[in-house]
């Protein structure tokens, strides 16, 4: 007896487990705080009407999110443009899918220690140090004047193949969330919007020093949602992407970001 009621005891327990781990109405979804966790944030009474609990957990960084969601912690993140996205996929084997385009962030340059780029010569300019961010900060230097790169690199760029540098500019490569607090230490910080607008420093951001929210790389490097191919067809993630794809979100975002954020849907 005490055998049967130890057995059925471990039955239920397993029954109840998983329940709890099927159950639809909750979707995990992983984001850095600003302005992705607050973008969402708009959508959590809408899916609540619809009987889904939007679970927003927040990241510091750019590599743990998709860690998570690749082990199945989170169901979705949403933090990464796509050629992120493709370069992580690349270097640890994994098969995470964009499936909606959200918004771009114009990276801009930031005044440090000096507030004009004009007082350029010998200035030290920090930049992100993750493989797309170094490429794409390059870029917007070299399309200001002040670099030259070879022809072609694209993405692929570093620091190290630059071929002109007329301003003997030092290029300070740093981890992106560390760019606004190095500000007092540089000359000037080329920063991602997200961390800039996190980091208090939009203020310090010089007019005409940023990518243009027409330009190719408003496209290349929109922001997306972000899920694994098992989740794909999952309802809750269509329900999702109908309550952001809407005029109130985009007006929001116009509204509470002033530009430094740009809706693409």
């Amino acid at each position: 007896m005490k055998k049967t009621i130890l057995i059925i005891t471990i039955i239920l327990g397993l029954l109840i487990f998983a329940a709890c781990n099927s159950d639809d109405s909750t979707i995990n979804i992983g984001a850095t705080q600003t302005p992705h966790s607050e973008i969402l944030a708009q959508v959590v009474p809408i899916l609540e009407e619809q009987g889904i609990n939007l679970n927003i957990i927040i990241f510091d960084d750019f590599i743990t999110p998709n860690q998570a969601l690749a082990a199945g912690d989170i169901d979705i993140n949403y933090f990464q443009h796509v050629p992120f996205l493709e370069n992580f996929n690349y270097n640890h084997g994994t098969d995470l899918v964009p499936v909606f385009g959200m918004h771009f962030e114009p990276l801009r340059v930031y005044a440090g220690q000096r507030d004009s780029l004009a007082n350029i010569q010998n200035a030290v300019i920090a930049i992100p140090d993750d493989p797309t961010n170094e490429a794409r900060a390059l870029q917007l230097l070299e399309y200001l004047g002040l670099i030259e790169l070879p022809p072609g690199l694209g993405l692929a760029a570093t620091a190290l193949d630059i071929i002109s540098n007329p301003y003997d500019i030092t290029i300070l490569t740093l981890d992106a969330p560390m760019l606004p607090p190095s500000l007092p230490d540089v000359d000037f910080a080329v920063i991602n919007g997200n961390f800039a607008l996190a980091g208090n420093v939009i203020h310090l951001a010089i007019d005409g020093a940023g990518e243009h929210p027409d330009s190719p790389a408003a496209q290349r490097f929109t922001n997306h949602i972000v899920t694994r191919p098992d989740f794909r067809d999952h309802p809750g993630l269509a329900a999702l992407i109908d309550a952001l794809n809407t005029q109130a979100i985009r007006d929001f975002i116009y509204n509470e970001y002033l530009g430094r954020v740009v809706p693409t849907f």
